[in-house]
């Protein structure tokens, strides 16, 4: 948004330059007063205001929008599609996954603070959406596919079917999808973040309400790990594996205790005299025989 200062012998003056150098109606502008303008008996103060051309809600969302993504470094041009009825951004870029995130998830989180900035000081919210070089169109087409195929199966099982949690934007996609369906219909339930879709077939069994969960939500990672649990799977071990772990085990053991060398007289490896056997037997000269011997033993009672 370009700002342009304009000075007049009163406001009203500088007003009207404003409007004229700026090719503006008067509904079109907007400004600031800076100066008032004084007149004196040896010096006049002229009048000075700042003036703009007044935005669109379109218009505004998008100076938002490329004002975010200088402070996030983020290197995109914006496109504005705007009517009465509801505005739409479109941005191009390089690097899309920074702008669309997981899932969506980043696209749908500008969506939210650009929609805010737009309806700035509206009466009747006007609907904004930010899109990403074909995203929601795809996105789409994706949810409205599961849709029916999951409507498909609940209808087979006769029983519930639960979506794993969406934003509010993609739970309206589900819904929409299936509100022409004779053989099911779709609530939402849960808090946000976590608010999720029930598809609910007409020909529901009795004492079915508790629903099952689609196949993503149940689906494991290819490193062996529950999303849901977070938790390692065990691996299956073929029979008779840990006593061959626990024979080669003893034969490793068993070569590190070769490798010391034979222990003499308390010694340990290394041909050393233990602290305790050194204590135990100390001796100077020739080696006369066992202290422990019976005849030495009566001796001593």
């Amino acid at each position: 948004m370009k700002e342009y200062e304009f000075i007049g012998k009163t406001v009203e003056s500088a007003v009207e330059e404003g409007l004229k150098t700026l090719n503006l109606k008067e509904e079109e502008a907007e400004y600031t007063v800076l100066e008032e303008g004084k007149k004196g008996l040896f010096k006049s103060v002229p009048a000075k205001v700042r003036m703009w051309k007044k935005m669109t809600d379109g218009e505004r969302a998008v100076d938002f929008l490329d004002g975010l993504f200088d402070i996030l470094k983020i290197t995109a041009t914006t496109e504005l599609i705007e009517d009465e009825e509801s505005t739409k951004v479109n941005v191009i870029t390089t690097g899309s996954y920074s702008v669309i995130g997981h899932r969506g998830e980043m696209l749908d989180a500008l969506q939210i603070l650009v929609g805010a900035v737009a309806n700035i000081g509206r009466e009747e919210y006007k609907r904004v959406v930010v899109d990403c070089e074909g995203y929601r169109e795809k996105r789409e087409f994706t949810l409205k596919k599961l849709a029916h195929r999951l409507a498909e199966k609940s209808v087979r099982l006769g029983r519930k079917v639960a979506i794993e949690p969406m934003s509010a934007y993609e739970r309206r996609i589900i819904h929409a999808a299936l509100s022409d369906s004779g053989e099911v219909e779709t609530i939402s339930e849960g808090t946000e973040p976590n608010r999720y879709v029930i598809i609910i077939p007409k020909n529901l069994k009795p004492g079915a309400d508790r629903p099952i969960h689609s196949e993503r939500r149940n689906e494991r990672s290819g490193n062996g790990f529950n999303r849901n649990e977070r938790r390692p799977v065990k691996k299956e071990r073929k029979y008779g594996e840990r006593w061959e772990n626990r024979d080669s085990g003893r034969d490793r053991n068993r070569d590190r205790r070769d490798n010391r060398g034979p222990r003499r007289n308390g010694e340990r490896s290394g041909n050393r005299p233990s602290p305790a056997a050194a204590k135990k037997t100390p001796f100077f000269g020739t080696y006369l025989g066992n202290s422990g011997s019976a005849s030495e033993k009566n001796d001593k009672e």
